[in-house]
């Protein structure tokens, strides 16, 4: 709303002019979010108090996580919220990949708001069965997929990490690849959520990096000259990441250990689905399994632990799966935990931030 109401003032009052500049916008995109979660932080706290919506902690959790009992959650409103505000702020509105966006953030959240209702104001434990969540993920996630196939000069074919001449074509069977990249990052990402700002940490991390793929795939010298697929129109994707960036920072303030406020999958579900949406509309859907490789092992552990556990009839791997959970339970402070798994989280990026110039 901003950049059209702003914008179209340039002709008249130059100083307009600078709403044209994507970096102008996502820098701002950034504070405007920031700041929304940081004002209504303490509101949305108060208000999920009164109305008792606590999180439940397992029984068979770490001892340790018991005095989180009746914390706040499904925090991921203020997030999403936060996120979509500042997107129809900001964003140019005309541009069809940020409407795709939206709906995966606010579909995304509305799965989860109702796995969480079920579990914190029904007071069901199990909230929506494993299979309908999957099933109604699935199912966003093909139409999402799908509208990004027919989107006008959008390319099916695949780019790997580090090979250049390597582009397999998938054609109609790639809205099944990008489903399943943006199903596996949104349940990825929910896995993850365990620890105080264990989640929020990396997935902002996640959101800098493509921010950068996506602001280089929109323009299309630097495109060109990197060797990368250019996306017309993923620069404003760049700004929407800025959102997802400033939300982050803003929850965080909250989330940071001891968390005041759990996000819930609410939030999880959706900023999962929103990074797998944004890797596959750069056309980096592959440098996922780098960038966010913190919560590709998060969710191998749980695979691999459930698949032993079955084989074996009983015996495990790892102490308590998702990983987290295991180095927990072998004596780290969860402090230590939540800090060197962020550390994890940059180096990775910083790996695939290096894909731009090794090809």
């Amino acid at each position: 709303m901003l950049y059209h109401l702003l914008y179209s003032l340039h002709s008249t009052f130059s100083v307009f002019n600078v709403f044209r500049y994507i970096t102008f916008r996502t820098i701002y995109a950034v504070l405007t979010a920031f700041l929304i979660c940081f004002l209504m932080g303490p509101w949305v706290i108060r208000k999920l108090s009164e109305l008792q919506i606590g999180q439940h902690i397992r029984e068979e959790g770490p001892k340790e996580h018991k005095k989180k009992t009746g914390t706040p959650t499904m925090g991921g409103t203020l997030i999403v919220s936060s996120i979509t505000l500042t997107t129809l702020m900001w964003n140019n509105l005309t541009n069809y990949y940020v409407w795709i966006l939206l709906l995966v953030a606010i579909g995304y959240a509305l799965i989860g708001f109702i796995d969480d209702y079920q579990k914190q104001i029904k007071k069901q434990n199990m909230g929506l069965s494993p299979r309908n969540k999957f099933m109604m993920q699935l199912a966003l996630a093909l139409i999402v997929s799908t509208l990004i196939y027919i989107s006008p000069d959008f390319s099916s074919t695949l780019v790997f990490p580090f090979l250049k001449k390597f582009s397999p074509d998938l054609g109609f069977y790639y809205i099944f690849f990008a489903a399943f990249v943006i199903v596996g990052a949104s349940n990825a990402v929910n896995l993850t959520d365990g620890l105080d700002g264990l989640a929020i940490g990396p997935t902002t991390i996640a959101a800098v990096t493509y921010m950068i793929f996506a602001y280089v795939a929109g323009n299309t010298k630097i495109a060109d000259y990197l060797q990368i697929p250019h996306v017309a129109g993923s620069g404003e994707v760049a700004i929407f990441c800025g959102s997802l960036i400033g939300a982050g920072l803003g929850f965080l303030w909250f989330n940071a250990y001891p968390a005041q406020i759990f996000m819930g999958d609410v939030g999880s579900l959706s900023l999962g689905g929103i990074l797998g949406t944004v890797a596959v509309i750069t056309k980096q859907e592959l440098l996922l399994v780098i960038v966010g490789g913190l919560f590709v092992i998060e969710a191998l552990s749980v695979i691999i632990q459930v698949g032993f556990f079955k084989i074996t009839k009983g015996k495990r791997i790892l102490k308590m799966a998702p990983l987290h959970h295991h180095f927990e339970l072998k004596g780290w402070p969860e402090p230590k935990v939540i800090v060197r798994f962020w550390i994890i989280a940059i180096a990775l990026a910083l790996v695939a931030l290096s894909t731009l110039k090794l090809r």
